[in-house]
């Protein structure tokens, strides 16, 4: 039963994809902005919880809640520093100036530290192996799989049954008229952007616990993955996020099992290629005419 296996792995995988798509997602919903220095705020992430259980003895989940936090605060700052300016600018602008927040950020974390990689301490979350329909699955695949879905189900209570929530969805549909409504966009799109950014803080430590190794140029990758994820379930629509990390993770576990492991990482690039070309707006998606 080795494919269950395989599943429960791509599973994993996919959901830590998934919480950092949903970052993608969101400010793409609400001010039509791909952030690409999003994976660098899960790279963050990742050294916070590094730092927090190695540096001052916290175990898991307060780690992941600190990192949570604080990644929130990082998002809203680079919000508020470079991307608010940039409301009324064109979208090339704002995707240049969202480009160099990356490189800022990565390479602003080599100056102070340093480019050599950290490892997570083995023993953070303690790993068993339980048998299921005789595939061997590991306790921290389970976990990992648990803290991304209830963290997925907290935000769609949030989306959905909040009062931002009501506020992130009323901007996105339209932003001038929320504005006459009441709507305090600058504060809703700024809590946008922190619990984006606190989604991906935890990918972040659920990442380093499960591969170990982190280094300040690990946000790249996988934030790239993450966005073919948003492409792929419909960019904007937040269960597509879900869906499409998910896909990724299981197909990208298929092409490791398969021995085409090289191809592990084109495989994302072909996904998004070929949704392109033939479904541009994704899985969940509509086809919609804009104007020149």
């Amino acid at each position: 039963m080795e494919w269950i296996q395989q599943l429960v792995n791509g599973v994993s995988l996919g959901s830590i994809y998934a919480l950092i798509a949903l970052g993608y997602t969101m400010v793409y919903g609400i001010i039509k902005l791909i952030n690409f220095a999003h994976g660098d705020v899960f790279m963050v992430g990742a050294f916070i919880g590094f730092f927090a259980i190695t540096g001052w003895g916290l175990s898991f989940f307060p780690a992941l809640l600190l990192s949570m936090a604080l990644c929130a605060a990082f998002g809203v700052l680079i919000e508020r520093i470079a991307y608010k300016r940039l409301r009324n600018a064109t979208r090339i602008a704002a995707l240049i100036t969202a480009i160099g927040v990356s490189l800022l950020i990565e390479y602003g974390m080599i100056y102070f530290r340093g480019a050599q990689p950290e490892a997570y301490p083995k023993n953070v979350i303690p790993n068993k192996t339980f048998d299921l329909f005789g595939a061997q699955i590991s306790s921290q695949s389970l976990l990992i799989l648990s803290v991304s879905v209830v963290l997925m189900i907290i935000l769609q209570f949030i989306v959905h049954r909040t009062k931002i929530g009501k506020a992130m969805r009323a901007v996105s549909h339209d932003m001038d008229a929320a504005r006459l409504m009441g709507i305090n966009v600058d504060r809703t799109i700024s809590s946008t952007f922190a619990i984006g950014s606190a989604l991906a803080g935890a990918a972040g430590v659920i990442f380093g616990v499960y591969y170990t190794k982190i280094d300040p140029l690990m946000g790249l990758i996988p934030g790239l993955k993450a966005f073919v994820a948003a492409v792929l379930g419909g960019i904007g629509i937040i269960p597509g996020a879900m869906v499409g990390g998910l896909v990724l993770g299981v197909v990208e576990t298929i092409v490791s099992a398969f021995g085409f492991s090289l191809w592990r990482d084109a495989a994302a690039f072909i996904i998004l290629i070929l949704i392109l070309i033939f479904k541009p707006s994704g899985i969940f998606g509509k086809n919609t005419r804009e104007k020149v």
